[in-house]
């Protein structure tokens, strides 16, 4: 949370502002000086606003209220880097939802792995409504990701989001392995 800042220097302190009299009057400057430090924080933050909206730079402790703005959820489990590249990312990751190769980057992003992934491919359509799938073989989707570190809690994250970002019919199997 924001707040006040010990000993943190304004760039535009209200004391040198105040006509000559006030500034004579030492209670006048010790008062004046306390606003100062409260606005000083906020000061600070306008003028560095623009960073505030940068994945890359932002504060930590603001990176989560950023990633709402572009609808995704950071496990607080991930390092930053991780955090910042999933918040940069998104919008492009959108752009590619629902493609083999949107789901790889996303992945690649949020995994930090090596991803690979197989799928039956192939269109098919039916002209009478409500009726079965027409095709053979039920649509299938394999995937495989390389991680340094395999954990139980890392393959339910991998299959959650491959659930998120396949159609609902398709069949999938997620394989999370060690090098």
């Amino acid at each position: 949370m924001r707040g006040v800042i010990a000993e943190l220097d304004t760039a535009q302190p209200i004391g040198p502002m105040l006509p000559a009299i006030y500034q004579e009057d030492e209670f006048s400057m010790r008062f004046v000086g306390g606003f100062d430090d409260v606005l000083a924080p906020i000061l600070l933050t306008l003028d560095c606003l623009i960073d505030y909206f940068d994945p890359a730079v932002t504060p930590t402790d603001f990176l989560e209220w950023l990633a709402s703005w572009v609808g995704i959820e950071v496990d607080e489990s991930w390092e930053t880097d991780r955090r910042r590249a999933a918040v940069a990312t998104a919008v492009e990751m959108y752009r590619m939802r629902g493609t083999i190769s949107g789901l790889r980057a996303n992945l690649e992003v949020l995994s930090g792995g090596q991803v690979e992934i197989t799928d039956s491919g192939g269109v098919a359509f039916s002209t009478s409504p409500m009726g079965p799938l027409p095709g053979q073989d039920s649509p299938r989707l394999a995937v495989r990701v390389t991680l340094p570190e395999v954990t139980d809690r890392t393959t339910k994250a991998i299959d959650s989001i491959v659930i998120a970002a396949k159609p609902a019919h398709v069949v999938h199997r997620v394989e999370v392995v060690a090098p």
